[in-house]
Parts: C-alpha cells; sequence; structure tokens
C-alpha cells in the first residue's frame, strides 16, 4: 500500500508488538499511580505539614488544594496538545516535570515554595496523563484492548484508598528523620524508572490528528471558567462562603456558555465535538460526576471523624480504611475479568446499589457504636462500600471511552479525569458545609451525627446516578484502534 493510500489514522500510529504494548501500559500506569495517589496523600498529611513549616490555615488550604486546582485547570488542553505536540513527547515531558516537582515538594524549605511545587506538579500531571490513556489507546489491538484498559478506571478509584493509607504507613515510619516529606519523594524514584523505560518503549508516533490546530479562544474561555470554579470551591468553605464566591462560580458558568458558543464557530474545537454525539460518553460523564462527588465526600468525612472526632492517629485511620480497599480490588478484578463484558450496564446497577447498601450499612453503625466504634466495626460496611464502588470502575471507562477513535481518545481521557477532579471537588464543597454546620461546636457527638448526614446524602447521590445509569446503552461499544 502507497503512502498517500492509507488512512490518516494509519500515518499517525506506530505498530508495536504485543510484548511492547504491555511495557506501553506498564509506564502509563505507573504514571497513573503516581499522579492518583498523590492527589489524596497530603490530606492526610496536612496536619503534620503545618505542624512543620506553619502558615496559617487559607495557606495550608492551598498547599492541600493547589495541586488538584491546577490538574484540571491543563486536563482538556492537554488532549489537544498531544495532537499538536505529540504524545509521546508530552508524555515524557509531563513525566519530567512531575517528577522534579515532586523533589522541589521534598525539599520545601516554606509553605509558598510547597504550594508553588504542588502547582507545577499538578500542572505536569495533567500534561501527562490523557497523553497515556491515548498511547494505550492506540498501541494495542482492538481485541486486546478491553483488558488493557481494564487497570484505567480501578486506579482512579483504588488511589483514593491507598492513598491516606500509604500516607499514614510513611508518616508513621519517619524514614530518614523526613516526616511529612517522604510522601512526596517516594515518586522521585518511580519517576525516573517509568521515564527511562518510557523513552525506550512509547511509540514515536501515538494517534495524532495531524490537522489539528489549537483554538486559543476556545483554551482562554475554559481556562478562566475553570479556574472561576475551583478557586471558589477551594476557599469557600473556609471562609464561610462569601459573596465573591459565588460571584466567581456565576461568572464561570457565563464563560462556560461562551465557550460552548465558540466551539460550535471553531474550526479546530478544543473538545472533539463528536465525543457529545456519543450517548455513552455524555451519560457516561454524568454518572462519573454523581459517583465521584458521593466517593471524594465519603473519604473526606471518614477522615475527620477518624482523625479529629476519634483522635485516631494516620496510620490507623489508614489501616482502618484497608477493608474498603480489599472489597474495591476484589470487585474490580470480578468486573475486569467477567462482569463489565457479560452484564455491561447492569454491572453499574449492581454496583451502585451494593454502595448505597454499604453507606446505609456505615449510616447505622456509628449511629449503633457511637464512641465505642472500633475498626473491626467498621470493616463490614467498608469492605460492601469497596466492593461496590469497585464494581462501579472497569465498565465506566468502557462506556466512556471504550467506542472513542484515535482522534478522540486524547480529549476524552481528559475530560474523565476533570469530570473526576471538578465532580470531587464540588462534592468536598458541598457536603463538607453540611458536615461543618452539623458539627458545630466540635464534640464527638457532633461529629458523629454529621458523619450520619452526610453518609445519608452520598448515599442519595449514589441513587439518583443509579437512575442516570439507565439512560447507558445495554453494552459499551467494543472500542477499536
Amino acid at each position: 500500500m502507497s503512502i498517500d493510500q492509507r488512512s490518516p489514522e494509519a500515518l499517525t500510529t506506530t505498530a508495536l508488538p504485543l510484548r511492547t504494548a504491555w511495557l506501553v501500559l506498564a509506564v502509563v500506569v505507573l504514571a497513573d499511580l503516581m499522579d492518583l495517589i498523590d492527589s489524596s496523600v497530603a490530606n492526610l498529611a496536612g496536619p503534620s505539614i503545618r505542624a512543620d513549616l506553619g502558615g496559617g490555615q487559607v495557606t495550608v488550604q492551598w498547599v492541600l488544594s493547589a495541586y488538584t486546582a491546577a490538574f484540571a485547570l491543563g486536563l482538556v488542553t492537554s488532549g489537544r496538545l498531544g495532537d499538536l505536540l505529540g504524545r509521546r513527547r508530552l508524555f515524557l515531558l509531563g513525566m519530567t516535570g512531575f517528577t522534579l516537582a515532586s523533589l522541589a515538594c521534598g525539599l520545601a524549605p516554606g509553605p509558598v515554595f510547597l504550594i508553588v511545587a504542588r502547582t507545577l506538579q499538578g500542572l505536569c500531571g495533567s500534561v501527562m496523563i490523557p497523553q497515556g490513556l491515548a498511547l494505550v489507546k492506540v498501541v494495542f489491538p482492538p481485541q486486546y484492548l478491553r483488558k488493557a484498559l481494564t487497570p484505567v478506571g480501578p486506579l482512579m478509584g483504588l488511589a483514593m484508598v491507598a492513598g491516606p493509607i500509604l500516607a499514614g504507613w510513611l508518616l508513621h515510619l519517619d524514614l530518614f528523620g523526613s516526616e511529612w516529606r517522604s510522601i512526596f519523594l517516594i515518586n522521585v524514584p518511580f519517576g525516573v524508572a517509568a521515564g527511562l523505560l518510557g523513552l525506550r518503549v512509547l511509540p514515536r508516533r501515538g494517534g495524532e490528528d495531524p490537522t489539528a490546530r489549537l483554538d486559543l479562544t476556545g483554551v482562554g474561555l475554559l481556562t478562566a471558567a475553570s479556574a472561576l470554579l475551583i478557586v471558589p470551591l477551594i476557599q469557600g468553605r473556609d471562609l464561610g462562603w462569601p459573596a465573591w464566591t459565588y460571584a466567581m462560580m456565576a461568572s464561570a458558568l457565563v464563560l462556560l456558555a461562551l465557550f460552548a458558543a465558540s466551539q460550535r464557530r471553531s474550526r479546530h474545537p478544543v473538545i472533539t465535538p463528536s465525543l457529545f454525539r456519543k450517548r455513552s460518553f455524555v451519560v457516561g460523564l454524568l454518572v462519573v460526576a454523581g459517583f465521584y462527588a458521593s466517593l471524594s465526600a465519603f473519604v473526606l468525612v471518614m477522615n475527620l471523624l477518624l482523625q479529629q472526632g476519634l483522635h485516631w492517629s494516620p496510620l490507623r485511620t489508614g489501616l482502618t480504611l484497608i477493608p474498603w480497599a480489599l472489597g474495591t480490588a476484589v470487585a474490580v478484578l470480578l468486573a475486569g475479568a467477567v462482569l463489565a463484558e457479560k452484564l455491561g450496564r447492569a454491572t453499574l446497577h449492581l454496583g451502585l446499589s451494593v454502595a448505597v447498601a454499604g453507606l446505609f450499612a456505615l449510616w447505622w453503625s456509628v449511629g449503633h457504636w457511637g464512641a465505642d466504634v472500633t475498626a473491626w466495626k467498621l470493616a463490614p460496611a467498608l469492605l460492601v462500600t469497596g466492593f461496590g464502588s469497585g464494581l462501579v470502575f472497569v465498565p465506566l471507562v468502557d462506556f466512556i471511552i471504550g467506542d472513542a477513535t484515535p482522534e478522540e481518545v486524547g480529549t476524552g481521557a481528559g475530560l474523565l479525569n476533570a469530570v473526576q477532579q471538578f465532580a470531587g471537588a464540588i462534592g468536598v464543597a458541598a457536603l463538607g458545609t453540611v458536615f461543618f454546620a452539623r458539627v458545630g461546636h466540635p464534640s464527638l457527638h457532633s461529629y458523629l451525627a454529621a458523619t450520619e448526614l452526610v453518609f445519608a446524602i452520598a448515599a442519595g447521590i449514589n441513587l439518583v446516578t443509579l437512575l442516570l445509569v439507565g439512560l447507558l446503552p445495554k453494552h459499551a461499544q467494543q472500542a477499536h484502534g
């Protein structure tokens, strides 16, 4: 076949042996682990960071949230930049920057330095993650792609569990007297290893769209709208939701409307329009939004109850979450190996139903045991909640990007991660506000009552999400390379 007879997709995709494709997946999975765990470890280490570096409450809040904000801001645009500059090049650039920023975090002499380093970490993560998923999508033959994509969704949830457990363990070990710094420095050897392996195995061409251009107007509107949304979500609760936070969020909605209008006229839209003609993609993102809003609020409230209400140590708090991690891991393997392909959206129905049952079991456990609650008494309900969540991750990714073309998958992966981040931020902001309003004057009784209330609301959100699942096709489309 002559070159000019080949499709654009063929011209921008490098065929790889299957063994090399699995090595590409290993690099991408390692990058995902570093990124996703890093977004959760700092929350548990917050008190230690503040005790060591000082700074007011708002400063510490930005130390914890700068990563999420920067990551969310850069995600969607980075998917398009992969088409322009090359996915391999951007992935390696993001990995290198992420590793160096992690080193800077671990060596930070003060809170301002740490905030800047965390921001750079988030930006580099947003550059790296969409490229990795897109590269996996194009290096695997269609018949192997489902198996290859199986780890992607689970990692989003498992990292939320593994992050606090890992942080609690590292804080307890206090390696070489590093205290909280080890939670960032541990990224450095893994980042170096992933970068070196990536140099060897990542394809030179990764399904880029050679006709792509960057819509600067669209990028500007989307970035400004995202910033106007994420900043008040991060600081609003701590500052008591002053008027300017509502003004910023209203302005964000106006800019998002202008962005949508500009995309209809753009010759090179930031978000590939064809994605929004796929019912599974649109409904799948709505399900992700509801699921992660509930999940993020659940993680926040568990940490607040155990550490601030019951005064448990970070290590004990992390170990208490192990049944949740175990339930998630077992369900992920079950869904990836059997259920997602055989049952399709019914796996989502089952998973969300079990997660709701687990949340109500936790609500009962907290209310029944009160001050006498222990890790063992919480374990059964945590195991059930984790099992339900684990059943959701795999089919969600199948529905959202399973039938995306190589030209769509970079943007689709960016949107998937962006919706996850924003939904998590909204869930934490909204239900965190409900939690602290119920706590009032802190006491163990008020913490227990606030926890029960948030668990009930989180279960309600999952029930609404369960209704949305009915709008999905019965089965995800088979992905194609």
